[in-house]
């Protein structure tokens, strides 16, 4: 396995582990912050975070006229709508089955890159996708009157992989300054704006009580690893893979988060959500590992 390849497994094991701690730890400050206020301090701290992190690293953090307007668009995509949703799809129903439903984000992504890419969907791919929103089918078919139901949660949910899926592919569409620490830092400081003008308006943020030690602790580690690290990881791995890999690779991410969150939250860790988790598991290594000994042999 060539160095670049070790680079992006690591990258990939990286997002899979933060990322998925991230759904109970979201789940927990949402129990005292509401969502807008929560998003703006997150993308905020985050976003402030990054640029000092490219400063120091020796990235400029001018972004030329051109890039501004498709900047702003994958921005509110990627990072902004992503991470709204996905917090009111918390309130809304079971963090694990957020965390599953999230990840039909994939499916959109190798569509929308097969439509306005022209990236190719081998078979690997296909078997791969095909495993992975089987995973998605099985959770979903076991507790199928719960979205019908109450469908806003899985609406919501949806609404977040679809706003993902668009955000990856307009990165991977454009071809941006070769400053992926700096690029990383414009995408979550961009969020902030819009998630503070929401918080100011809606929520009121001065009339709430400081958050305890436990929650700024969470808060903390939300801000450094799933905001700071992460997108810094996910903005280096989309330069470095076809925008559907990338999109598959993450689907390591629900199994962390569906069994941390039944470790930290109680959630319940039924026999439907164990199979999902084993195909989606199996799509992540069919599209990962059988590329790489191919390619070795």
């Amino acid at each position: 396995m060539d160095k670049s390849r070790i680079v992006a497994v690591i990258l990939v094991i990286t997002i899979g582990v933060l990322w998925g701690l991230n759904w109970p730890a979201v789940k927990f400050v949402l129990g005292t912050l509401p969502p807008w206020t929560f998003r703006a301090l997150a993308f905020g701290l985050g976003g402030m975070l990054l640029a000092a992190i490219a400063r120091m690293a020796g990235e400029a953090l001018w972004l030329e006229k051109r890039h501004r307007l498709p900047m702003i668009a994958a921005s509110l995509l990627t990072v902004f709508g992503f991470n709204l949703l996905t917090a009111f799809g918390q309130l809304l129903t079971e963090t694990s089955k957020a965390a599953i439903i999230a990840f039909t984000m994939p499916m959109w992504a190798a569509l929308m890159s097969a439509a306005f890419l022209g990236e190719r969907i081998g078979i690997n791919k296909v078997i791969s996708l095909v495993l992975g929103m089987g995973g998605l089918a099985v959770l979903l078919l076991s507790d199928g009157s719960e979205y019908f139901d109450r469908p806003a949660g899985f609406i919501v949910m949806l609404g977040a992989a679809v706003s993902w899926a668009a955000g990856t592919v307009l990165l991977k569409a454009r071809d941006w300054p070769p400053r992926p620490l700096a690029r990383s830092a414009w995408l979550v400081g961009i969020s902030a704006v819009p998630a503070a003008m929401g918080a100011l308006l809606l929520e009121h943020p001065w009339t709430l009580n400081p958050p305890p030690a436990p929650v700024v602790a969470v808060m903390a580690f939300h801000v450094i690893g799933p905001v700071a690290i992460c997108y810094a990881a996910w903005t280096v791995l989309i330069a470095r893979l076809p925008a559907s890999t990338a999109a598959i690779a993450t689907l390591l991410i629900p199994v962390v988060g569906v069994l941390s969150s039944s470790v930290l939250l109680g959630d319940q860790l039924t026999l439907s959500k164990l199979a999902a988790l084993g195909m989606i598991v199996a799509s992540v290594a069919f599209v990962l590992i059988r590329p790489f000994r191919r390619s070795a042999a």
